[in-house]
């Protein structure tokens, strides 16, 4: 056993059909490992909304009822976009398909951003939970020790998303029965003051309303209740990560996302109602959470008891913030590959590790995530503001593109009335939040979110307008070479193949122009020196495969209608010609495999492969393009194997075209 496969786990064969099973989700480890976002919100959204109301604390009693019904409407909304798209995407792929790419683009970028501050929030909070029943004097440790939860979570991704799911999964039921039990003692006991406080709840509020006037009376509850709005985040990352669900996934889909939903309201209302009715206040170096706990124990055991069991819940409270963060490693390099498809990003943030996890993407979440703590200083109060921003831009944007499905789908649709009043609901509720915490936070963090967001969003435009301005230039010679007439020299059979004789391996991707231009230049720089052709192809199994055996068996058939086009076209230039390709996840490491066999066959093989040559080379080019065949040529020539590229001219300046270089 390698060291790597000690450390990262053995690699997962993608053709094994049990591969699916192995990796794929059932409802209830999903609602570990995505609703674990939304549930531990519980641990800072219903903190922000109570300490806003200041001294309207009574208005905390109605707000708990609201946020309760918040959670709800936005779940069902979304079940609704489960139904839409059951292959997953969420936000961005709604977006994309409903509102149009650019639409799509802000939301996904959106979500990016929302995922690396789900990272941050979720550690940072979990250390808030953690020394808030240590010593003030170990405090100076808790941004280090942040930094070393993260880089464990980057870890624990690479090992792939069940095995992280799993062995968080007893964390996440401790939480779900501790905050069960504290909620119980805080609330249960005080449950016949609950209609005197009604009484005094409605009879201050209308003292608010003659005192202070209607608007602004709704102000305060508004701001309360969009400052809460991280109660919220993590709803959508069941329909974000629909891919990791069981068979048949919209009903697991839909299941996961009820028991999010029950689970998520319950925690959020009954701990904000716990404040109310056990009056708790802040205190130095402490959560709210942390003075509850500890005020509604000591009502009841003893102080050495209180004392254990406070320590307890703010563990698993701890824990399950460490969950959430999962969420954002599972989900964020998931909207990144659908980004690279889509060529917002660069395209090997689709390609899938050995291990079945999108590698690139899980770094590059982790580190933004790590700036974003290093920036705030693992602030909650700060990270709340910039998280709930990006989600409910997201929301808003999701919960419109569907608005427009139903009402442009209403003559076919018999229930579009009633879906669109849920996503019209759901849209209400979104925008109000979305508004509200720009208007009043905008200089407290907001502003924040939004640059970075906007960066990111002008960083795509880039990558896609380059891989457009690139398309286009290659659009010629596609069209050129593609329509060469091939047809069999029947006067000149197809030569017999002869494995001692010079051989061209020439590694192709798709039957296009750029394939048969290096054809071309083979027979033109090397002319009657090569009697075989061999041509290697990898069927790259990306996070767009990888959603069941149909897609790969798709892809194998396409596979093999290329490279029987190209041994045919070799045919017809008179060489011998066969192809070899597998199916695969690692592309560098499959081709390095093929070319070795190969070699014993054709003892005097050469391999080719094409590269792009731009008339101006920048970091641009050199980060998106040509990564393969220079990578290749390294390990077969330490092989001891020969290795040429041929250059591929790329002229993208108006009136000038691509041709043989």
């Amino acid at each position: 056993m390698s060291l790597k496969e000690l450390i990262i786990g053995k690699p997962k064969d993608p053709l094994d059909p049990r591969v699916f099973h192995q990796i794929s989700l059932v409802a209830f480890l999903a609602w570990v490992g995505l609703g674990a976002d939304g549930l531990s919100s519980s641990a800072y959204g219903p903190e922000e909304a109570y300490l806003a109301l200041g001294e309207h604390f009574f208005l905390a009693l109605p707000l708990a009822i609201l946020m309760a019904t918040t959670v709800f409407v936005i779940s069902a909304s979304y079940s609704h976009i489960i139904e839409l798209f059951p292959t997953g995407g969420g936000g961005y792929l709604v977006a994309t398909k409903l509102l149009g790419p650019r639409v799509g683009l802000t939301s996904g970028c959106a979500l990016i951003v929302d995922y690396m501050l789900t990272i941050t929030i979720s550690v940072a909070s979990a250390g808030d939970q953690i020394f808030s029943f240590l010593p003030i004097s170990l405090h100076g440790a808790k941004l280090a020790t942040e930094f070393a939860l993260i880089f464990f979570l980057i870890y624990l991704n690479l090992r792939g998303t069940k095995e992280s799911v799993l062995f968080l999964l007893p964390i996440f039921l401790l939480f779900v029965l501790a905050h069960l039990f504290a909620i119980g003692v805080g609330v249960i006991p005080k449950a016949p003051d609950i209609p005197v406080l009604a009484s005094t709840t409605y009879g201050k509020t209308v003292g608010d309303i003659q005192g202070l006037g209607l608007w602004t009376t709704l102000f305060i509850v508004l701001h309360a209740y969009s400052l809460g709005g991280g109660t919220y985040t993590g709803i959508e990352a069941v329909s974000n990560g629909l891919q990791v669900l069981r068979e048949p996934r919209v009903e697991t889909g839909k299941r996961t996302m009820l028991y999010m939903a029950i689970s998520l309201a319950f925690t959020a209302s009954g701990l904000l109602l716990s404040y109310l009715l056990n009056q708790v206040a802040p205190e130095t170096g402490k959560t709210l959470n942390a003075s509850l706990f500890a005020k509604v124990y000591e009502s009841f055991f003893s102080p050495d008891l209180a004392y254990m069991l406070m320590v307890v819940t703010l563990v698993t409270e701890a824990a399950i913030l460490l969950v959430a963060a999962q969420t954002g490693f599972i989900d964020g390099p998931r909207v990144l590959s659908n980004m690279a498809v889509d060529s917002w990003v660069p395209h090997r943030f689709s390609h899938l590790s050995d291990h079945l996890v999108t590698q690139y993407g899980v770094w590059f979440m982790g580190l933004a995530s790590l700036a974003f703590l290093l920036y705030t200083g693992g602030d909650v109060r700060l990270l709340v503001v910039m998280y709930s921003i990006n989600v409910f831009l997201t929301f808003s944007l999701s919960q419109l593109g569907m608005c427009r499905h139903w009402w442009e789908v209403r003559k076919n649709e018999t229930r579009w009335l009633r879906k669109l009043l849920v996503n019209g609901l759901g849209l209400s509720f979104t925008g109000i939040i979305l508004v509200v915490t720009v208007v009043i936070k905008f200089a407290e963090g907001g502003w924040v979110t939004l640059l970075v967001t906007s960066g990111f969003i002008l960083l795509c435009y880039i990558v896609r307008s380059h891989y457009d301005q690139v398309r286009g230039a290659l659009k010629s010679l596609n069209e050129t070479l593609m329509n060469i007439p091939f047809r069999p020299d029947l006067k000149n059979p197809v030569p017999a193949k002869d494995p001692a004789a010079p051989t061209a391996v020439l590694i192709v991707r798709d039957f296009d122009g750029l394939a048969i231009h290096s054809l071309l230049n083979i027979g033109r720089l090397f002319p009657n020196h090569f009697k075989n052709v061999v041509f290697v192809s990898i069927g790259l199994i990306d996070s767009g495969r990888f959603k069941g055996l149909s897609e790969i068996e798709n892809l194998r058939h396409a596979k093999e209608e290329d490279l029987k086009s190209f041994v045919e076209f070799a045919n017809c230039l008179g060489w011998y010609a066969e192809y070899r390709y597998s199916l695969a996840i690692d592309l560098i490491e499959e081709l390095e495999k093929i070319c070795k066999s190969v070699v014993k066959d054709f003892p005097k093989a050469v391999f080719f492969a094409g590269k792009l040559v731009f008339e101006q080379e920048n970091f641009l080019t050199r980060l998106l393009h040509n990564h393969t065949p220079f990578t290749l040529e390294q390990r077969l020539q330490f092989e001891g194997l020969e290795m040429m590229i041929l250059p591929i001219r790329v002229f993208t300046s108006v009136g000038t075209q691509p041709s043989p270089a």
